[in-house]
């Protein structure tokens, strides 16, 4: 059966009708398709950059089902494309073929250093093996993740390594994405040459026309770090309080100065439940991106960024409907009225 779908096509924002034929969008008519959207406005499937999946806890040991669980509610909330930058083990092969779910993108497990994560939680490596892991982690989906730095007032990953191993995985056509909070372990993963800077929260703003000029993006994770901002304003003041605060209260101001600077910046959540881009893309907004830009975050701009195209002929057939304009009310990304993944309505 092919399906219609007619409605305000975002961003371009004119009316048209795509035919949905298979996982494919179609342009032209096929005769006695069933309309499943009748107007409102339509977006390509939105996407979270970074979440993840399988795990709630970092005492927890991943868990199939609780994978399987995440992974519908980002599809029940319209996010339709996931990258997984970092997960506590590698994704089983039924997460790619699973109609029901969303497209996912995995960078495999975190690589940590030592003294660089909860121990356990990602793939402990000493850093004589961070190059050669990293290869190893793009080549299963095409990214990597590596922790770059972690305690606030500890060394970062050296950048000669870091260097390194983002060149060894380029060489592979693999792609690196880099946790980094401090400004240190932020100017590493720049210099060296990133694909994703993941939270950013203490990146020298000097540094943001480089990332433009190279293409690095940045995934603030602003939603996040909200939610957690009451318990560290109620904390006992000292230096790592001091610290933390002080990156939080930056970081809208260097979001917006990102994208002012020619930056792509994406919707990330990093929290749970899943499902909640929405609350991210209007805390980008609410940093001071423009409408379109901070929905684009969690959508095109984000979808072609992983090498998704949009709302155009032979697409995936991704669509999320809504009955009100979303870049009028960003809020309108948590109410879709149809979600359409890989060519069937799910909701």
């Amino acid at each position: 059966m092919v399906l219609r779908v007619r409605g305000v096509a975002l961003p371009d924002g004119e009316e048209r009708s795509f035919w949905i034929d298979g996982d494919r969008l179609r342009t032209d008519p096929v005769p006695g398709a069933e309309l499943v959207v009748d107007g409102g406005w339509l977006l390509p499937g939105l996407v979270d950059v970074h979440t993840h999946p399988g795990t709630e806890r970092t005492d927890e040991p991943f868990d199939e089902g609780v994978l399987r669980r995440h992974l519908t509610d980002h599809r029940d909330a319209g996010v339709l494309l996931v990258r997984t930058p970092g997960t506590a083990a590698a994704l089983p092969g039924w997460v790619d073929t699973d109609e029901d779910l969303p497209r996912v993108r995995s960078a495999g497990r975190w690589l940590a250093t030592p003294g660089r994560f909860f121990p356990g939680l990602g793939r402990d490596i000493s850093e004589d093996q961070l190059v050669a892991a990293a290869v190893e982690e793009a080549a299963a989906g095409g990214w990597c993740k590596v922790v770059g730095d972690w305690r606030w007032n500890e060394p970062p990953v050296p950048l000669g390594l870091l260097t390194e191993t983002v060149r060894a995985v380029h060489a592979t056509g693999g792609r690196v994405a880099v946790h980094c909070q401090t400004a240190e372990g932020s100017r590493n993963a720049v210099l060296a040459g990133a694909d994703s800077l993941e939270h950013g929260m203490h990146l020298d703003r000097g540094l943001l026309d480089l990332m433009a000029e190279r293409g690095t993006a940045l995934v603030p994770t602003l939603s996040v770090f909200a939610a957690s901002a009451r318990g560290h304003y109620a904390a006992e003041h000292d230096a790592r309080r001091a610290d933390w605060l002080a990156g939080w209260e930056a970081l809208p101001g260097t979001v917006r100065a990102a994208h002012e600077a020619g930056v792509t910046v994406l919707a990330g959540t990093d929290s749970h439940p899943c499902g909640t881009v929405a609350a991210e893309a209007d805390w980008l907004a609410r940093a001071g991106l423009p409408p379109e830009a901070a929905l684009g975050a969690a959508s095109w701009t984000a979808r072609d960024w992983l090498g998704l195209p949009g709302l155009t002929e032979g697409a995936p057939a991704d669509i999320v409907a809504y009955d009100r304009n979303p870049l009028l009310d960003p809020s309108v990304l948590a109410h879709p009225s149809r979600i359409i993944l890989k060519g069937r309505v799910v909701a």
